[in-house]
């Protein structure tokens, strides 16, 4: 795959590790905090990732940087520590001069965004978070089974993780993406022996396991969304609705899926991006200058959410899926829509959702 197009640069953390960070797209700055399995440039060509990245900068300046250890960041920090994680988020708003921005936490950088929003809520205007989790394996009421497996990924890294064969890191990408295709899992192994050394690995792991900010997310006094995949296989549904339950005012979207990481094959997908350009009020799909010159058309409300899943190359049942609705609701809104906009193919309406300004799917 081709890498999108993006700036790399380095900043320094205050115990001076150094950090790469990479800029994508323009507009109003949306910042993910650092999680590990990352690495800024191998990311860019990756065919798990890439949507993410073309979507996110799409109406946003996308900020992304490489954990301490990880992808290009120093692989040899003085330490791994959750405030040392914290802090290099700290350096990167500084190092960009970032005012006031988006702040996307996914997984273990949930609890890094949720650290963050809660000391410096004036520097954030939204807080996404996607699979994130309060509480490391080890602070949760876990079963001795559970502590026993968490102690044995731990020593699958020890193993496995540096070697060629990839049936130790095949575990990880199984709980990560398992309804990935064969190229998805074979990047996502080789992502896993890229980003980290086989004891970086270890440290993180070790430190994710004894995270805790339930107290901190209590805290939190910024607009809050909290996505959590219904049968995700790394992060537990119910840490995400535990975190949605402590931060108050925060609203809480399940998502079908079964994948820690989401694919843009799965309706949970568009669910996700119509869900979270509405929270960050961007322009798609239903800002004043898309909406107007469909106005006179007469559409709906519902029909324009139907319209621009339609724009996006989803059939009925995906929009169905994505927008809790049966097939054959949409099928009768997509005939409705095509009635006011007077068309005869989905291509002729998608054009006209492109000339209003509907974003389509990526390619």
């Amino acid at each position: 795959m081709n890498a999108l197009r993006q700036q790399v640069r380095f900043c320094r953390a205050i115990d001076g590790a150094r950090i790469a960070l990479a800029t994508l797209g323009c507009g109003l700055p949306l910042l993910r905090a650092a999680h590990w399995l990352s690495h800024v440039e191998f990311d860019a060509r990756s065919p798990v990732w890439a949507h993410w990245l073309r979507e996110l900068s799409r109406e946003h300046t996308y900020v992304r940087y490489d954990q301490r250890g990880c992808g290009l960041s120093d692989r040899s920090p003085p330490t791994f520590s959750f405030e040392a994680w914290v802090s290099d988020l700290e350096a990167v708003v500084d190092c960009l001069g970032l005012k006031r921005f988006g702040l996307l936490g996914m997984s273990q950088g949930g609890a890094i965004a949720i650290a963050y929003a809660a000391r410096h809520p004036e520097k954030v205007s939204h807080l996404v978070l996607f699979g994130a989790y309060a509480r490391g394996v080890l602070r949760r009421e876990t079963t001795p089974q559970q502590r026993h497996e968490a102690a044995v990924l731990l020593d699958l890294i020890r193993i496995g993780w540096g070697r060629d064969n990839p049936a130790f890191r095949q575990v990880f990408t199984t709980l990560f993406i398992p309804g990935g295709t064969a190229e998805q899992h074979k990047w996502f192994n080789d992502l896993e022996r890229t980003s980290a050394s086989p004891e970086n690995a270890v440290a993180i792991v070790e430190t994710l396991y004894q995270l805790d900010v339930t107290s901190l997310a209590e805290a939190v006094r910024v607009p809050t969304v909290v996505f959590h995949a219904r049968d995700d296989a790394r992060v537990p549904f119910d840490e995400g609705r535990n975190i949605a339950a402590l931060i108050p005012g925060a609203r809480f979207v399940p998502l079908d899926s079964r994948n820690h990481v989401l694919l843009d094959t799965e309706p949970a997908w568009p669910h996700f991006l119509y869900e979270l350009r509405a929270f960050l009020g961007s322009s798609d799909p239903q800002s004043p200058a898309a909406s107007r010159p469909l106005k006179a058309a007469g559409l709906t409300p519902s029909e324009h959410e139907v319209l621009a899943l339609l724009a996006r190359g989803l059939d009925n049942g995906a929009i169905a899926a994505a927008l809790r609705k049966s097939e054959k609701t949409v099928r009768n809104q997509v005939s409705a829509i095509f009635s006011k906009l007077e068309v005869r193919t989905r291509a002729q309406a998608v054009v006209r959702a492109h000339e209003a300004g509907f974003s389509g799917r990526s390619t």
